[in-house]
């Protein structure tokens, strides 16, 4: 991008041939963001949009995706400048704006994020007023949504405006929505995303937001299931498994590196295993056994070479992975503790469990074995 580059104005629709409002109009919305923006978006924006003019990408403050007409050949994307916090169908929004774009085309939207917000009303109010304004508005804008007795009840008085939304649920619904995120940025109290269309929206998906996790794994014969976890991390964290792959790599243990994804919270329950005790109902309906490999998203299962993939499907996921057992390290030593403990079992069953039980029960109780 080039030409100078926060925009107060809505696009003035007006009819042009064939009733479709001109896009010229949106020149107001660019020129004001130009004059008024923080030079570091500008400087961001050129950076990341290299090569692309400002006029041939639509500029727009708009909260629902239905004054998004797009003209293929004569845009390159758009820039919205309504923040995501304030539409009220956000999803709903990213699709209709999905349905205009041809691929590969450009999409900048920007929001508040979780961090931004508290700092903001932590600067804007006094200290003996800020903690518990932050505190009403973290549970009637973050805990209420998530709960159906709350949720009417938030969005009644809130008219589902002005949410609290993490990086984590951003960047997942972006990608729930068939963008690919080339990048972002924190700047001020506001977060920039620069996607590209990639596909069609998962419109079959059902995504996480609530306090209990249904997260769909690989099981015997390689069928799909349905987990069953307490949250650990933010919603929409299980669209975003390949870009923080991508981002960050494997770390000791086998997660994902620097995982953004989890929460303060999560952490914790995941220390000592409270997020899993759901899965006692995958054992109890014979999905699942005590003793057994982590049950895995098709991501994860995917970077397994694959004679241990075929192995694994020949043997029930378990509670209790083998991993607790051999304590390995790196993503190599991980596999090759799997695959000793699924010959072992495919040989002797009742004997490699019970062996393997009291190895990991040792090393969890005596050796301070834990999850991260």
């Amino acid at each position: 991008m080039s030409d100078n580059l926060t925009a107060e104005h809505t696009v003035t629709k007006r009819p042009g041939e064939n009733g479709v409002p001109d896009l010229q109009r949106d020149s107001d919305v660019r020129t004001d963001f130009y004059h008024r923006s923080n030079p570091d978006v500008r400087r961001f924006l050129d950076q990341t949009l290299e090569g692309i003019a400002p006029a041939e990408l639509l500029w727009v403050r708009n909260n629902n995706g239905e004054g998004v007409q797009f003209s293929p050949g004569m845009r390159k994307g758009v820039v919205n400048l309504q923040r995501l916090n304030d539409l009220t169908d956000i999803n709903r929004y990213l699709r209709r704006v999905n349905e205009q774009l041809p691929s590969a085309s450009w999409h900048v939207i920007c929001f508040e994020s979780m961090g931004q917000r508290k700092d903001r009303i932590f600067n804007k109010f006094p200290k003996v007023i800020r903690e518990p304004y932050y505190l009403l508005d973290f549970i009637l804008k973050r805990v209420f949504p998530k709960f159906g007795p709350t949720r009417k009840l938030a969005h009644r008085i809130t008219g589902g405006r002005n949410r609290v939304i993490s990086l984590t649920e951003a960047l997942g619904r972006l990608t729930c929505c068939g963008y690919s995120v080339v990048d972002y940025k924190e700047i001020g109290y506001l977060t920039y995303i620069v996607t590209r269309k990639t596909r069609e929206p998962d419109v079959n998906g059902q995504p996480t937001y609530g306090a209990l996790c249904r997260l769909r794994r690989i099981g015997l014969n390689g069928e799909m299931f349905t987990v069953y976890k307490l949250r650990t991390m933010y919603p929409y964290s299980e669209y975003l498994q390949d870009f923080v792959f991508k981002k960050n790599d494997l770390q000791e243990g086998g997660k994902l590196n620097r995982d953004f994804r989890v929460t303060s919270w999560g952490r914790w329950l995941r220390r000592f295993w409270i997020d899993e005790l759901p899965m006692f109902y995958n054992w109890l309906r014979r999905e699942m056994k005590i003793v057994g490999v982590r049950p895995l998203s098709q991501h994860y299962f995917d970077l397994y070479p694959e004679d241990l993939q075929k192995l694994r499907t020949r043997v029930k996921p378990g509670l209790v992975p083998p991993f607790y057992a051999d304590m390995p390290q790196t993503f190599e030593e991980i596999t090759e503790s799997e695959k000793q403990y699924l010959y072992a079992y495919l040989k002797n069953p009742i004997l490699t469990d019970i062996r393997y039980f009291f190895k990991a029960f040792f090393n969890i109780f005596f050796k301070g074995a834990r999850s991260k």
